[in-house]
Parts: structure tokens; sequence; C-alpha cells
């Protein structure tokens, strides 16, 4: 787990800015959430921008502005949330620049042929072909519409997301109806776009 390397960078920042930082909370409940939402807020950030380095780096950054400026303490106020909602909201930013989308897909391509057989390279070109379109369908869509798929196909329940994104849980299902017309709506754009 890359807390320690995450609190090792931390030791980089100026002594007064540390301070400021350890007012907000205290290291063990940091620490505490850290351990509690690491991996389902890397694994989101990995599903979504599909390089695990950058899934990491991302999902550092989410925790990072956690622990240097913690939002304020409320009765109703969920770490987890804040956190799911802020890591989508970088990785969203990410594949939205094409410098980086572009050396994702190059590396992903790379390792995939790399690490499976070779009497695939059809369906593993098919299935990079499809993760691609995904994320650009995902880029082209409104940031909410985007967060809420991300989210439930990150296996978070409805009463999560609705509590991340300051939403009734019962408005969760229309709304994630159609944000997945949307996201068809795009992908078979960028499909047709695609073809010869």
């Amino acid at each position: 787990m890359p807390y320690k390397s995450m609190i090792g960078s931390m030791k980089h920042l100026k002594t007064g800015a540390l301070e400021t930082v350890q007012t907000g909370s205290s290291s063990s409940e940091f620490e505490a959430l850290f351990r509690e939402h690491w991996p389902q807020v890397y694994r989101t950030l990995y599903r979504l921008v599909g390089d695990p380095a950058e899934a990491e780096d991302l999902a550092l950054e989410a925790f990072l502005r956690l622990y240097q400026q913690p939002p304020p303490r409320e009765k109703e106020f969920n770490p987890g949330g804040w956190l799911y909602r802020v890591a989508t909201n970088l990785g969203l930013q990410s594949i939205r620049s094409w410098r980086r989308r572009e050396h994702y897909e190059l590396t992903a391509g790379k390792y995939a042929l790399e690490e499976t057989p070779e009497d695939h390279p059809a369906e593993i070109m098919a299935q990079e072909e499809e993760r691609r379109l995904v994320r650009l369908a995902l880029a082209r869509m409104n940031e909410r519409q985007a967060q809420l798929l991300i989210m439930r196909h990150s296996g978070l329940p409805y009463k999560e997301i609705a509590r991340s994104l300051g939403l009734a849980p019962t408005s969760i299902g229309p709304l994630l109806l159609r944000a997945e017309r949307e996201f068809e709506k795009h992908y078979r754009a960028l499909a047709q776009e695609e073809l010869p």
C-alpha cells in the first residue's frame, strides 16, 4: 500500500504548511480513512484511466487533497463519497488530456500484447479499441452523468452514489438510465466515426 510513500512525499512540504495540514485531522484518522477507501478509489481510477501508475498517482492526489485541505466537518460529511467524487473528477480530467490518452492507448496495447498469448491479437486489439471508445464517450458526456456511470460500474450501491453526489437515493435509478442512454449515443457516434 502506498501510504508510507505518500506520507514521505508530504514531508517535503514546508514546516508551516505541514502544521496547518495537521490541524485539520489527526494522522491516525487520516490513516484509517486511507486504509478503508484506498482499494475502491484506486480500482475506480484504474477502470477509468486504464493505466495502473496513473491510477495510483490520481488516487494519491485525491488523498493528498483530503489531507491538505479537509472539507468542513459536518454531521453529514461523507469522506468516502468526497474521495470518490474528487477521484472521478481527477480521472475525467486526465482522460480529457489528449497527450495522456494517446500515451495510455499505446502502452495499454503494448502491455496487452506482451501479456497475452500471441494467437489472439485480433481479440486484444478489439478489446483495446472498445476501451478507447468507452473512455472517449465518457469524456464527451456531462460530468455528473459520467460520474454516475463510473461509480455504478465500480460497484458502488445507489445509496453511496447518492451521498457522494448529494442526490436523493430514489433519483439515482432514473439518472443512471439517462446517463446510460447518453453514453450509448456517444459510443455509437464514435463507433460510426471510426468506420472507414
